[in-house]
């Protein structure tokens, strides 16, 4: 007797059935095939290394904070942990407004094509928007904190690796936290195969890479002096230079040393 052959289901989910924030106007993606469910945004938020939020001010204008980030899930509360120095435009566009949007993303193979308007690219990204606010509970902060450590040195351990965070030294960050109200989860991915699909170049960091000679071109008008080759930690990229220059600085340092002389005495 065989086995019973198992039916598909007469009324499959239609794409986009299941996407994250499909019921918030504010995360409701165009693509909902390309959308992706909540377990997904939340999977790509623990993992995603940096994101960017955006705030604005009293006056209208966005500022956008890119930074790293610690993403928590309790229940059905969804929150994001960030800090920076405890004063700067951050703090202070989110003591005036909550109302904060929050995105990370991650870009994969670039994909030609036969028309330059058919290029693409391969790539996923969360886009949240909430809540956001200052920390004021010092418990709340120290752990927000340790979880932003937890995430990008999990082979250290507080107390053994390294001191962890003090009172003194809590009163010089500033913790910030958002309160997630809704998201979506999007992503562009094609067959491994994908005909001439190819990786753009990371950026080094430091830029430009130790020793990468680069071109800085004068302004118009600007003296030609100059204009000429700067190279990071040497003064002409090669490897027996004598050592750092300032990039731009128009004439010697005697010279600008003796011309600053005779401003002072009268002479110039």
């Amino acid at each position: 007797m065989s086995p019973p052959q198992s039916v598909p289901p007469s009324n499959p989910p239609k794409p986009g059935a299941c996407n994250a924030g499909r019921d918030d106007p504010r995360t409701a993606v165009r693509r909902r095939d390309r959308g992706k469910d909540d377990a997904w945004a939340a999977a790509f938020l623990r993992r995603a290394p940096y994101g960017f939020l955006a705030t604005v001010d009293e006056d209208g204008q966005p500022f956008l904070n890119s930074n790293l980030f610690v993403f928590e899930e309790a229940g059905d509360e969804r929150r994001i942990y960030l800090h920076t120095h405890r004063t700067g435009r951050t703090r202070r566009n989110l003591e005036a407004a909550e109302r904060v949007a929050f995105s990370a993303v991650a870009m994969g193979r670039l994909l030609p094509a036969p028309e330059a308007l058919e290029f693409s690219v391969e790539y996923a990204g969360v886009t949240a928007f909430g809540r956001g606010r200052v920390v004021s509970d010092p418990v709340e902060a120290k752990s927000a904190l340790q979880m932003l450590l937890d995430k990008y040195a999990p082979h250290l351990k507080p107390g053994i690796d390294y001191r962890p965070t003090t009172d003194d030294e809590l009163k010089r960050t500033a913790v910030y936290r958002i309160d997630v109200e809704t998201w979506s989860g999007k992503q562009k991915e094609v067959e491994p195969d994908f005909p001439g699909a190819f990786d753009f170049a990371a950026l080094p960091v430091p830029f430009p890479a130790r020793g990468e000679a680069t071109h800085l071109p004068a302004p118009a008008g600007a003296p030609r002096a100059l204009s000429r080759r700067c190279a990071v930690g040497t003064a002409s990229g090669r490897q027996d230079d004598p050592g750092p220059v300032r990039c731009g600085a128009g004439r010697p340092r005697r010279t600008r040393e003796r011309r600053t002389e005779q401003r002072r005495t009268g002479q110039a």
